[in-house]
C-alpha cells in the first residue's frame, strides 16, 4: 500500500483531519476533511479557491506533502506509525 494512502486511511481520531496538502503540481490545498476511493482522494476546502471550487479530486500519488497546521505534540503521531 502506498504510504500516503495508508496515512490518510488510518488517520487517527486524536489528530484533526485538517492541514495543507502540497501536490506534485506545485499547488497547496488547505483542507478540512477528505474521503478516499481507491487511488483517489476527495479533499474538502473550508473556503473556495479562486475558481470557486470547494472540493478537489486527485490521485493520492500526486500528494507530495501534508502540512499539519495545528500545534500537536509529536508523540500523537505514533498512531500514524512514526517512531
Amino acid at each position: 500500500m502506498n504510504e500516503m494512502r495508508r496515512i490518510l486511511a488510518e488517520w487517527p481520531a486524536s489528530i484533526p483531519k485538517q492541514g495543507l496538502m502540497t501536490t506534485s503540481f506545485g499547488e497547496q490545498i488547505p483542507f478540512v476533511g477528505y474521503m478516499l476511493q481507491g487511488d483517489l482522494v476527495l479533499v474538502e476546502r473550508k473556503t473556495p479557491d479562486a475558481q470557486g471550487a470547494r472540493r478537489v479530486m486527485m490521485l493520492i500519488d500526486k500528494i507530495q506533502a501534508i502540512k499539519i497546521l495545528d500545534a500537536i505534540e509529536m508523540v500523537r503521531f505514533t498512531a500514524m506509525g512514526f517512531q
